[in-house]
């Protein structure tokens, strides 16, 4: 299992994320950088959209008969050199990843960024063996060194400040010039690389992720801009990749395909600047990679949502675009999802994966406002499955009985239209004459909303009493 991570309320978290005045500047910092790019990258490319269609296509496809090409990818890994391993947890996961350290004696282990190995635990899993684990990925190296999740999928310290990295690496690298001046990006960027280039050349194993593993070559492919991921490959003597039985895609050229739509949807580039393949060990003749090469494909609830109503989640391809136009994430960032995976895409798979009594709360942390879908590269229809969640939390009682009494006062007069009638014009008069300049600055009930901005007054008739006036000849 593994997995959610804090288990406050996302009501409660998200009161604090809005109190929180250097996640707020973070966060408004970051705003329209995603979707600015986004946009501009989108009109360069006519043929985005139907771009967009051939992606979902190619991840239906390969989810409907994924039994088939898990067993061709793990053909052709085993014919390249490599191993392949199959894990149902994350325990099981875990398991296999430390059982392949001992036997190589690692003590250290370089890591490239893996939301799998988010979902697994692997690092606490590794540190408890003994073996340090060191994040290679610069957004990853910060959140490791302040023990903390990350809040994005794609921008794992998106939640932070210059100045809060700038501290932390004050305080924590102790052997450097405590004078040192670390005001600017480029001098932070300097001093990670420093530190990290020593933990690249002493690994003893290089994990990584996946972005798609290609049944059709055995080749595992990772998209980074900044080049650790080729490092944490090709300098150890052991590469592990950590992947979901959800990343497989059928051939190369549909893997390019997919690629065409990442990188667009996620930073806003045309292509990520590293696109690395990785097709088994170093053969006879090779300069440099690994001497092991092993896959470890983890399950962890997926194939339960495979034959469910949530199955059209596994087509996601991590991009972050969901979260990224999201007005909820954008207000109170990924920490306040208690997930590896916020944001409207973390909604309805956290619940999927881990079960809906761990995160009933989660679905409904969205406006509905579609924009999740809008952007979405492989068209999974959020909303609706957000929606189906929420549903299912009502039916199992799992929401909060404050809800579960609005709705029934509400129902008891949406049943009797003799009643709705007139108690909906009482009640519009009613809030029109306490709104006559026609907006709320205070409203009671509905002060969550009204805190953050104005709420129109009703003016006229009700649309009932409006579309019967229409009816009249």
């Amino acid at each position: 299992m593994s997995a959610p991570q804090s288990h406050l309320h996302f009501a409660e978290k998200a009161h604090r994320a809005l109190a929180d005045a250097h996640l707020q500047k973070a966060l408004h910092i970051s705003r329209d950088g995603f979707i600015g790019k986004r946009a501009k990258a989108v009109a360069r490319l006519p043929e985005f959209e139907a771009l967009r269609d051939a992606a979902r296509d190619i991840k239906a496809h390969t989810l409907a008969h994924l039994d088939l090409y898990l067993e061709a990818y793990e053909a052709k890994v085993a014919a390249s050199g490599g191993t392949v391993h199959y894990a149902c947890t994350a325990e099981d996961a875990n398991a296999i990843v430390l059982d392949i350290c001992r036997r190589r004696g690692a003590r250290s282990v370089a890591k490239g960024k893996s939301m799998i190995g988010e979902e697994m635990g692997v690092n606490a899993a590794l540190e408890a063996a003994g073996i340090t684990p060191v994040e290679t990925d610069l957004g990853e190296y910060i959140i490791q060194l302040r023990r903390e999740m990350p809040s994005h999928i794609i921008a794992p310290a998106v939640h932070l400040t210059r100045d809060q990295i700038a501290a932390d690496f004050h305080r924590l690298h102790t052997g450097l010039p405590p004078e040192r001046d670390l005001s600017e990006p480029v001098s932070l960027l300097t001093e990670a690389r420093k530190i990290l280039r020593e933990k690249f050349l002493a690994a003893d194993v290089g994990i990584t992720g996946a972005n798609f593993l290609v049944a059709e070559t055995g080749t595992s492919i990772i998209v980074t801009n900044e080049g650790n991921g080729d490092l944490s490959q090709s300098l150890p003597k052991v590469h592990i990749v950590l992947a979901s039985i959800e990343k497989l895609v059928p051939t190369l050229e549909d893997a390019g395909t997919l690629l065409r739509v990442l990188a667009r949807s996620a930073t806003g580039q045309d292509m990520s600047v590293y696109t690395t393949l990785s097709t088994g060990p170093r053969r006879p003749g090779d300069p440099d990679g690994p001497e092991d090469y092993h896959v470890v494909i983890l399950d962890n609830g997926r194939t339960k949502m495979l034959g469910s109503d949530f199955a059209e989640m596994l087509r996601c391809i991590r991009c972050g675009a969901c979260m990224n136009h999201c007005p909820v994430y954008q207000s109170v960032g990924g920490h306040a999802y208690g997930s590896v995976y916020p944001g409207p895409m973390g909604s309805v798979l956290t619940p999927g994966l881990f079960g809906l009594a761990h995160s009933a709360d989660l679905p409904n942390a969205s406006t509905f406002c579609g924009a999740c879908e809008s952007v979405c590269p492989v068209r999974i229809p959020l909303p609706k499955l957000l929606r189906q969640w929420r549903e299912r939390a009502f039916a199992h009682y799992l929401g909060p009985q404050s809800q579960r009494l609005g709705l029934a006062v509400w129902g008891f007069f949406a049943r009797r239209p003799q009643i709705y009638g007139p108690a909906a014009r009482i009640a519009m008069r009613g809030l029109a004459l306490l709104g006559r300049s026609g907006k709320f600055r205070s409203l009671p009930f509905a002060s969550g909303w009204t805190a953050q901005r104005d709420f129109p007054a009703p003016q006229g008739g009700t649309f009932q009493a409006q579309f019967a006036a229409r009816k009249k000849p």
